[in-house]
């Protein structure tokens, strides 16, 4: 297949690439910097720069690519904002709907979050229904990843990665990111909100799967979900970090299931973060 990958040079493009291109896919890389481009063709795919939140520039970007499907890793997060986060979810995710309408493409498979879901104790599944009343920042969040799955869903073939918390090289949660920084300062603290991980190399495994699924949503996340308590001194040990003060959030957080992409043929070679941190 071709394929056209928005979001190109992010950390989870970056683990894709490589995977697409072996498996014999032709990539067309976008990003929105010369950085990302030089980033993209060094991995051996065509990179191409236009900005996601420019519809124009998208539409012609898919026009000249002619792809077969469209694989959706759109996000900001160098900043650390999660309002321009949710705008690029929102728009960006719009224009490349948008766009592929125009250029008849029917397939896309977009990355969503899989910590979107109500406080409780029972494992949400993909028909858990989103926590959309949920206070501010959070309901901002919450509202723009289902901004951005009515959008994909509109196409014929809409495939929905709900990604746990990525950690691994180049995200927040390596030594060098942004949350190895905190532990290692003795600022990340242990609560009791559960959490659900995944690694950066299953996440984009799962994402080449994801191009043979049907039409549906999927949580992408390890097997074992986990109270910060128990997750955040393994962390900070493997960080170099002090063992972690304890603090409660006030909120419980929710477990997340594997099930159903596991029952479709996911294999992780990360089926927890308790190994995955020490690797």
């Amino acid at each position: 297949m071709k394929l056209f990958v928005a979001g190109a040079s992010g950390v989870l493009g970056r683990a894709f690439l490589p995977l697409a291109l072996a498996a014999g896919h032709e990539v067309v890389g976008m990003t929105r910097s010369e950085r990302g481009e030089e980033a993209i063709r060094s991995l051996g795919a065509t990179p191409m720069v236009a900005d996601a939140l420019d519809p124009g520039v998208v539409t012609r970007a898919l026009s000249a690519a002619q792809p077969d499907a469209i694989v959706d890793l759109l996000t900001d997060l160098a900043s650390g904002d999660s309002a321009s986060n949710a705008r690029l979810r929102v728009e960006g995710t719009r224009n490349l709907v948008d766009a592929a309408r125009a250029c008849h493409v029917e397939t896309t498979i977009a990355e969503s979050i899989s910590w979107i879901y109500p406080s409780g104790a029972e494992a949400a599944d993909e028909d858990t229904p989103l926590d959309l009343d949920a206070v501010e920042p959070r309901r901002t969040t919450v509202h723009a990843v289902a901004a951005l799955e009515d959008a994909v869903r509109e196409l014929p073939h809409a495939v929905v990665l709900r990604f746990g918390l990525l950690y691994g090289p180049g995200t927040w949660y390596a030594a060098d990111g942004r949350y190895g920084d905190a532990a290692r300062a003795g600022s990340l603290p242990a609560t009791e909100t559960a959490a659900s991980f995944i690694h950066v190399d299953d996440a984009a495994r799962a994402a080449l799967l994801a191009l043979e699924w049907p039409s549906g949503t999927w949580n992408i996340v390890d097997d074992e979900p986990a109270a910060g308590i128990e997750w955040t001194p393994v962390f900070a040990a493997s960080v170099g970090g002090p063992a972690p003060q304890s603090r409660e959030s006030g909120d419980v957080g929710r477990p997340v299931s594997n099930a159903r992409a596991k029952g479709r043929g996911l294999v992780l070679r990360h089926p927890s973060w308790r190994a995955g941190f020490l690797q």
